[in-house]
């Protein structure tokens, strides 16, 4: 390992990052993207340890991947700096705007149908 972990991936300095999280025991985590740089299978490893981390803590997710924040018991929706929405996810799928809309993109669930007012 170089320097300040000069030669390490973007995924492998995201995990030394969770276990430092984990050995800290810190009663309040902010989490950046925690799995941006990690291919499927290390992000479902990640995700698992970090359920386990998170548990009976007070954390601050921010994440673009909706898979990272689905089992929140608030999300939050920022949309020009502004809260537009807030709720579980599933409080948010039925509400039918933005975060819905993100998810049936991110899941091609359906083809996203134009709504009035949400555009991107």
């Amino acid at each position: 390992m170089g320097e300040r972990g000069a030669t390490l991936s973007g995924g492998e300095r995201q995990r030394i990052s969770i276990a430092r999280a984990f050995l800290k025991n810190a009663p309040i985590l902010i989490l950046d993207e925690p799995t941006s740089a990690l291919d499927a299978q290390s992000e479902r490893l990640i995700l698992d340890a970090l359920e386990r981390l998170m548990n009976a803590r007070t954390t601050f997710l921010i994440a673009h991947r909706l898979s990272t924040i689905r089992h929140a018991d608030c999300i939050a929706v920022l949309k020009d700096g502004q809260i537009a929405e807030r709720g579980t996810h599933d409080e948010l799928l039925a509400n039918g705007a933005w975060y819905a809309r993100l998810h049936e993109t991110a899941f091609a669930i359906r083809p996203a149908a134009a709504r009035p007012g949400m555009t991107p």
